[in-house]
């Protein structure tokens, strides 16, 4: 027997406004016939005036709870992975807690841009390997239209609010049980002016936005995250051929094809809700988890590759058997 970090369930919530991609050619010289050639999406969704990260979090949390059939006064930990929190400080997390009604354990914020996600089930599966929690909420999302420049059509088009969750428990399993069986994380901080925000409390003094030199981001992210799926899958011997299911970051249609064409991925192995949600950063991976574990595709004994790519660089991959 194995001590493992299972999936034990899963939510989402997306803010009730839907930005399509007519409704972007009111601010930027664009179509929906070059948006969809060019990235895959066709809508996404936008947080309604005084609807905060927090409470996108809490609601995605508490669906994730349900399905879990977790009660908060079992939740050891929560972490939300953002990089677009309520306030510089406290943690979006804390807010998440007092929603909740947590008065104990911890709360805490991962910020690895699109890749926090990935990050924080590393985190999560680190600590309760180690015995440190045994019940985690691991969150992630975004108001990312907040940090956009709508008068920017290389990036306003692409990015869309959002959140998903997860509940991950400690649990003594066979070696083919559930859980997560490896993980990978990176980064490279050397490229920073490829994809950052122009602005912070240390440097500017302002939130920024969201600048990119898309084509050098494009080719970065289909060899790294290849790369991260293959060393993550190595960790346990299993070939990627052998993976039922592959869960990406929901950056562009054209990444997921690219890395699915690198790996000779069968592409109806690969889930896609780019088209509907665009780029959610931290939020994309458990929403489309989320989405595929809901309409049925993912069941439980299948393995599944969990991977993505964000600004730093940073990027990842973590493999479990749900």
């Amino acid at each position: 027997m194995v001590l493992r970090a299972i999936l034990a369930g899963t939510g989402q919530y997306l803010p009730e406004k839907i930005l399509s991609n007519a409704d972007m050619s009111q601010f930027v010289e664009t179509s929906d016939e070059w948006i969809v050639a060019r990235t895959g999406i066709t809508q996404r969704h936008q947080a309604a005036e005084g609807e905060f990260t927090s409470d996108l979090a809490t609601a995605a949390a508490r669906n994730a709870l349900k399905d879990a059939d977790v009660n908060i006064e079992d939740i050891d930990l929560i972490i939300v992975a953002t990089t677009t929190p309520d306030y510089t400080f406290p943690a979006t997390a804390t807010i998440v807690q007092k929603n909740l009604g947590m008065t104990h354990g911890a709360a805490f914020d991962l910020q690895a841009v699109c890749s926090g996600f990935i990050y924080g089930v590393n985190v999560v599966d680190a600590m309760i390997r180690a015995g440190a929690a045994r019940n985690v909420l691991l969150v992630g999302a975004e108001t990312f239209t907040r940090i956009l420049d709508f008068t920017d059509r290389t990036t306003c088009v692409l990015f869309g609010d959002g959140a998903g969750a997860v509940v991950m428990s400690a649990k003594e399993v066979d070696e083919d049980g559930p859980g997560v069986l490896a993980s990978f994380i990176r980064s490279d901080g050397r490229h920073k002016d490829l994809l950052h925000v122009d602005g912070g409390p240390s440097s500017t003094g302002t939130v920024g936005h969201v600048r990119m030199i898309g084509n050098q981001v494009f080719k970065r992210a289909v060899n790294d995250i290849a790369d991260a799926m293959t060393q993550c899958a190595a960790k346990v011997d299993m070939p990627i051929e052998d993976i039922d299911w592959f869960v990406p970051h929901q950056a562009n249609q054209r990444i997921l094809n690219g890395v699915a064409k690198k790996l000779a991925i069968n592409p109806d192995s690969v889930i896609s809700t780019v088209a509907r949600h665009a780029n959610t950063s931290a939020a994309s991976v458990p929403l489309a988890l989320h989405t595929a574990i809901a309409d049925g595709r993912i069941k439980r004994g299948d393995t599944v590759m969990l991977e993505a790519f964000g600004g730093g660089f940073t990027w990842g991959a973590a493999l479990l058997r749900y």
